[in-house]
């Protein structure tokens, strides 16, 4: 149970680590995929990646024309990952903001 206790607070640690990099770096759509399809995202600890509703960003494609895209974005970390929102000028933020405009239709851009 204890090496169990310790081998979970390990990986929790380094997911941590892993997005701590991210706010080192600069926003980018390949960023944004990152952290679409990852576990930790907010910080959450379920089961559950933004690509677990949305696999390939199905249902997003037009997300691109919400104003309010980033709120959206905290909205459904806070609500369906179980994670805390992230900063709306964050490089995760504007990563997954970059990613979600990348899904335009090709018939829209």
């Amino acid at each position: 149970m204890i090496k169990s206790l310790k081998i979970a607070m390990l990986a929790a640690g380094l997911a941590g680590l892993s997005l701590t990099a991210y706010a080192a770096g600069t926003p980018s759509v390949e960023l944004g995929k990152k952290l679409f399809n990852d576990l930790a995202l907010g910080g959450a600890t379920g089961t559950k990646t933004c690509a677990s509703c949305h696999p390939n960003g199905k249902g997003v494609e037009n997300a691109w024309k919400n104003p309010n895209l980033a709120k959206q974005i905290n909205t459904c970390i806070v609500g369906a990952l179980k994670g805390k929102p992230l900063p709306l000028e964050s490089v995760e933020m504007k990563s997954l903001v970059l990613y979600h405009q990348s899904l335009k239709p090709v018939t829209s851009r």
